[in-house]
């Protein structure tokens, strides 16, 4: 068996230990310990609520995820509330899965929901009282002409304190702020009013959206990104764009959201990412609280979450 010999500390120094560095007051902070509420990302969990026989777009497993999973990750990034979008592809007008994650969700979620044009005024009514706090007007994949009969709705939307939740594409805009103009309707502009990014920050479109700030009745989400972008992460050529809504709309009327489950992505995207391009987008932080949770709290009522959240 061999042995080992113990060597004199000959020629050595001897010290003691050092005290540690005292901590600094101010422990280092960083995007994901800012408080955010994320206002826009879907929920899709089929194993629990199947998917609608007749939605445009089954996700797949890796766009799909539980109640649990899905406030898990909200948890691990510091987004304190959500708005979470009833989506299209999967279940479009059925809002089973969104009202069940809502109601036990103790007030940390608020919620937009896909309805038919057509909903009656007492059914909008019911889904305010379940946490829905507008409807979604999905142009981008229905096309502006499926909205053309929404006048009735709209008022409803007005006069109940609720939001149009729009996204469009390309221009139109041009077609869509015609027809929610008459109702005084709020409404939500998602991912920045996908802009196509070839034709820069002058094009009638987007100078149009930027016009619409002066209404004081729009507010735009920074989110969705890809879809703004012909690059990949982190999406350089979409960033004039967030500045010049930055700029005309003020952080007062610009929320931040995630749009995960990033549902047919062209590349691969992880919700930390997101949040952490923020603070790229918006380097001052009084700005971006702002934007990640000043204006989102008062514009759908979030307060703190009482007693345990979704599990």
């Amino acid at each position: 068996m061999k042995t080992w010999r113990v060597l004199p500390l000959v020629g050595r120094r001897h010290r003691t230990a050092s005290p540690p560095a005292a901590v600094p007051d101010t422990a280092l902070v960083t995007i994901h310990d800012e408080p955010k509420i994320d206002c826009h990302n879907h929920l899709l969990d089929p194993a629990h609520f199947p998917y609608a026989p007749d939605a445009w777009y089954d996700p797949v497993e890796n766009e799909q995820g539980t109640a649990r999973q899905l406030t898990d990750l909200f948890g691990a990034y510091g987004s304190r509330h959500a708005l979470v979008v009833g989506p299209n592809s999967g279940y479009d007008t059925d809002n089973r899965c969104l009202l069940d994650f809502l109601d036990r969700g103790n007030g940390r979620f608020k919620g937009v929901a896909v309805v038919d044009n057509h909903i009656s005024r007492d059914d909008l009514v019911k889904l305010r009282e379940r946490g829905i706090v507008g409807t979604t007007m999905q142009a981008a994949l229905l096309g502006a002409d499926a909205f053309r009969d929404t006048g009735t709705l709209l008022r409803d939307l007005a006069e109940l304190d609720m939001f149009a939740d729009v996204q469009v594409e390309a221009d139109q805009l041009i077609e869509m702020a015609p027809m929610l103009e008459p109702s005084g309707v709020r409404v939500l502009i998602d991912h920045c009013g996908r802009p196509i990014p070839a034709r820069g920050c002058n094009s009638r479109v987007f100078r149009r959206l930027l016009d619409l700030a002066a209404s004081g009745r729009y507010f735009v989400k920074i989110s969705g990104l890809v879809k703004c972008s012909a690059t990949r992460y982190p999406w350089h050529d979409s960033w004039p764009y967030v500045e010049a809504l930055l700029e005309a709309f003020t952080p007062d009327r610009c929320l931040w959201g995630s749009d995960r489950p990033f549902l047919r992505a062209p590349e691969r995207i992880d919700y930390g990412l997101v949040p952490a391009l923020v603070e790229k987008l918006i380097p001052d932080p009084a700005d971006r609280r702002k934007v990640l949770w000043d204006t989102p709290a008062r514009l759908f009522g979030f307060a703190e979450p009482q007693g345990p959240t979704v599990r």
